[in-house]
């Protein structure tokens, strides 16, 4: 079942992202990774910020989330996470559909160069890679992340076809 997170929910979205994040642990540059991947208060940052979750439910148990949040004339993916155990079973598709049905503004994800199977996943789902001289822009103008951040990162848009073509 997909719902909208609710205070309840921080230690469970703490786990989910953090186990989630194990598949970038070798991955993504060694300098970006730390443990916990996501710390709690970093976590209380995002939701504070605007990032609003959405949690994929089985059985009383949270087996992925999905954050969206609305920035400047965009609607951004964040932090989509699926524990280990539950991934490549469709949590991670019905949470990106549902958020996709959430807003009719342009669409846009970041994720990490290296995370390609992350990246195959977006496209699979209707989205593209930006150009890779558009992403700093990108990633300056709608996310706040530090610089070798953004060296190491790519940005998705959604592909939206014109309805008077």
């Amino acid at each position: 079942m997909i719902r909208l997170s609710t205070a309840d929910d921080s230690d469970a979205l703490y786990d989910v992202i953090n186990d989630g994040a194990q598949a970038y642990r070798h991955v993504i540059p060694a300098d970006r990774w730390h443990e916990p991947y996501m710390a709690r208060e970093d976590l209380m940052r995002e939701i504070a910020s605007g990032v609003v979750f959405w949690v994929d439910e089985t059985g009383g148990a949270i087996s992925a989330i999905m954050g969206i949040q609305d920035v400047k004339d965009v609607t951004l993916i964040r932090h989509a996470y699926v524990r280990t155990a539950a991934q490549r079973r469709g949590a991670g598709t019905k949470l990106l559909l549902h958020l996709l049905n959430e807003t009719e503004r342009p669409v846009l994800i970041g994720t990490w160069k290296a995370a390609t199977w992350a990246i195959d996943f977006y496209r699979k789902h209707g989205f593209e890679r930006v150009p890779d001289a558009e992403v700093p822009g990108l990633l300056r103008h709608y996310w706040s992340i530090p610089d070798r951040q953004i060296e190491t990162s790519v940005v998705l848009r959604q592909i939206v076809a014109d309805a008077g073509l």
